[in-house]
């Protein structure tokens, strides 16, 4: 069953304010990097925004089993269902990303602290200091420095 574990993140500068989410993603020896640029926006917003992709891409990229890994503690304990989701911004969103879990034999998410989440932080904000659309980069893990 192939496993792809999945680190995500959101900026946004002024909150709210620019936007960008970064996944950085390990799949069977690669690595897919993407970033996206979300316009004027909160956080959360961002945050979800990367779960969202991370899901889908890792949907399209055949994973049976995903782990995601964010330094959100509200993304996370929303998805675990430990808190509930108020912000009308974010409901239709936490509704769409339970619905994408749905497509995998198992799921997982869980808190990291900041240092923790570095890649993701990384292309977050660069998807911020580009300011445009998306991107998603491909290595071979055994090119990546770690």
């Amino acid at each position: 069953m192939m496993k792809v574990i999945a680190w995500i993140d959101g900026a946004a500068r002024g909150n709210p304010g620019p936007a960008g989410y970064g996944v950085y993603m390990k799949k069977e020896g690669e690595i897919i990097e993407v970033s996206g640029f979300l316009g004027h926006t909160t956080n959360n917003v961002a945050e979800y925004a990367g779960l969202l992709d991370a899901l889908t891409v890792a949907a399209s990229e055949g994973a049976r089993e995903v782990e995601i890994i964010s330094d959100s503690e509200l993304l996370v304990k929303q998805m675990l269902g430990i808190y509930r989701v108020k912000h009308p911004n974010l409901v239709p969103m936490h509704a769409e990303a339970k619905s994408l879990v749905r497509k995998f034999a198992r799921f997982s998410i869980r808190h990291t602290l900041r240092a923790g989440n570095k890649d993701a932080d990384r292309l977050a904000n660069r998807a911020v200091d580009r300011g445009e659309g998306r991107l998603i980069e491909r290595h071979h893990q055994d090119n990546v420095q770690s």
